[in-house]
C-alpha cells in the first residue's frame, strides 16, 4: 500500500515587504513580485490562490498609483502567510500609500461590479478586508485576506 502524497503546509509565518514607485510601472512590478514570492512559498503560479492574490495586488497597487499617489512618495506592499492549522493558512495582502483622503468603500458598502467591468473587481474576491490608518506615517493601509486551503 502506498502512502498518500504529502500536502504542503507552511511551518512558519512567511513575510515579504517591498516599496514600489507610485506609478503604473510600480503597480505592475508589485503584482509580478507578489506572484513570484507566492510561488516560492508553495502557492503555485497560475493556481486559483495565486491568480486571486495577483488580482488583489493589481487593484490595490493601481489604486495607490492612481488615487493614493503623492509625488515623490512610494507605496508599500506586505504579504504575510500565516499558518492557521494543518491544512489552512491566511494570506494577508497589505498595501500602504500616503494619501488619507482617498479611501475605498467599507466592506459593507462595496457592491460587486458587473462581470464585464475592467476595474473594481479585486476586493470582492477577498475573504476579509479593511482600511486602516498607517501606524508610523501619514496615509492608509488596505488589508485584504485570503484563506488558503492545502
Amino acid at each position: 500500500m502506498e502512502a498518500p502524497p504529502a500536502t504542503p503546509c507552511p511551518l512558519a509565518v512567511r513575510e515579504f515587504t517591498q516599496r514600489f514607485s507610485a506609478t503604473p510601472r510600480g503597480a505592475r512590478l508589485a503584482r509580478r513580485f507578489a506572484r513570484f514570492e507566492l510561488d516560492r512559498w508553495g502557492i503555485p503560479y497560475g493556481g486559483d490562490v495565486s491568480d486571486t492574490a495577483a488580482l488583489l495586488v493589481a487593484e490595490l497597487a493601481a489604486n495607490a498609483a492612481t488615487h493614493g499617489r503623492v509625488p515623490g512618495r512610494d507605496f508599500e506592499l506586505v504579504l504575510t502567510l500565516t499558518p492557521r492549522g494543518p491544512a489552512l493558512s491566511t494570506l494577508s495582502i497589505e498595501l500602504s500609500d500616503t494619501r488619507t483622503e482617498a479611501r475605498p468603500p467599507s466592506p459593507g458598502d462595496l457592491t460587486p461590479p458587473p462581470p464585464d467591468a475592467e476595474k473594481g473587481r479585486g476586493l470582492v474576491l477577498a475573504d476579509r478586508w479593511e482600511v486602516l490608518d498607517r501606524r508610523c506615517a501619514p496615509g492608509k493601509t488596505v488589508r485584504a485576506e485570503l484563506d488558503v486551503l492545502y
